[in-house]
């Protein structure tokens, strides 16, 4: 593969590596059309779904990067934002790639460039404003936060555990409740066992907070990182909210935990158990999900995950790959050595991560045995 890569956009000469890009991306669909050849379908295959995002994202103007960053949650601008600032060299046959599949799904196309941390900056900037972009670019190397209980989703699970540690469980409930779930995993995983029990049981069991009470808790926050919140009322915590934090632990805390809640309360324990998802539900998932999911799955964890599957679930995975790639997953299986329990665990973990946030954009469907086939 030629090790092309494309030019950055700081300063006045952004706007002239866009235009040089688009000229070259424009030549490449007038000559060969937004088919891919070997070379890029092989170049596509090596990326992971974020890097995908990075290229494309660096492929934008900074005005309309600062629009995508503001439909973004704040974990996804962090974490896709970090990665834009350290991306290398991406390859000419990688950004062809890339940028034909884009345009294949939207049929329409967007400036070509890649950046460098200035332009993240100057597009987290236009986006978020100063002040919070500064608070993010700052975040991103140290950890700091925005406003209110929205300033908890910028930090690091640490720095939010620590801040927590003393508070009521009340509130220290209500804010793992109002958190997304894979942040409050990583939270809730900082406490000692007995905390966590007893935080999972009291999000299962609470529905509503008032609007006085959040915005109290809001203000709490203020004053502890100096700024002034909009008033939030939610419907938060409940059953499903217990079952999401559950799906992000562990699989060592999480068997644990469902243990001890089984324990104290068995009707509770198999009501989350229930809105649970698995990595053994896959099998249940349909094919075209579980098409998209693969896209997004790197291989080497893929190969993981499936050295602990049973012989079912692994032929669900081969049948929606090409002929080509099952065949090289199921020699790569063959000839793998021992592997840890815990490894696999991640790596099953790491694939059922990334189809719940594939679930919660509407990409696919996942289901359970018996379950509804609504899409969550």
């Amino acid at each position: 593969m030629a090790d092309n890569n494309l030019p950055a956009k700081t300063g006045q000469g952004g706007q002239a590596g866009q235009s040089n890009a688009l000229s070259q991306v424009g030549a490449s669909v007038k000559a060969g059309g937004l088919e891919l050849n070997d070379d890029e379908r092989a170049a596509l295959q090596d990326m992971t779904g974020l890097d995908k995002a990075v290229l494309l994202m660096l492929s934008l103007s900074e005005e309309d990067a600062a629009e995508v960053f503001r439909n973004l949650q704040p974990k996804q601008v962090q974490k896709l934002s970090m990665r834009m600032s350290s991306a290398g060299r991406f390859t000419q046959e990688q950004v062809n790639a890339v940028h034909k599949s884009f345009l294949t799904d939207i049929t329409k196309h967007s400036n070509l460039g890649l950046g460098s941390s200035d332009f993240v900056r100057h597009a987290l900037v236009a986006a978020l404003g100063e002040d919070k972009a500064n608070n993010l670019v700052e975040q991103i190397t140290m950890g700091t936060g925005s406003r209110g209980l929205d300033s908890l989703k910028w930090m690091d699970a640490r720095q939010v555990a620590t801040i927590i540690q003393n508070e009521h469980p009340q509130i220290q409930t209500i804010v793992l409740s109002y958190l997304d779930p894979e942040q409050s995993a990583e939270i809730l995983s900082q406490f000692p066992e007995p905390v966590r029990l007893d935080l999972i049981m009291r999000i299962a069991t609470l529905e509503e907070v008032q609007p006085s009470a959040l915005q109290e808790l809001n203000e709490i926050m203020e004053k502890q990182f100096a700024g002034a919140a909009g008033s939030q009322t939610a419907k938060i915590g409940g059953l499903k909210s217990a079952a999401d934090i559950m799906n992000f632990l562990d699989s060592s805390t999480e068997t644990q935990l469902m243990n001890a809640i089984q324990s104290q309360d068995k009707e509770i324990g198999t009501q989350i158990e229930d809105l649970m998802f698995v990595f053994e539900n896959l099998g249940d998932v349909d094919d075209r999900s579980i098409q998209t999911l693969l896209r997004e799955v790197p291989s080497d964890t893929l190969q993981k995950a499936l050295k602990g599957a049973d012989d079912t679930l692994k032929e669900k995975f081969f049948k929606n790959m090409s002929s080509r790639a099952a065949d090289s997953m199921k020699e790569d299986l063959a000839s793998m050595g021992p592997t840890k329990i815990s490894d696999v665990e991640g790596a099953q973990k790491e694939i059922l991560n990334i189809a719940h946030k594939l679930a919660d954009a509407g990409s696919i469907m996942l289901t359970r045995a018996g379950g509804n086939s609504d899409f969550v």
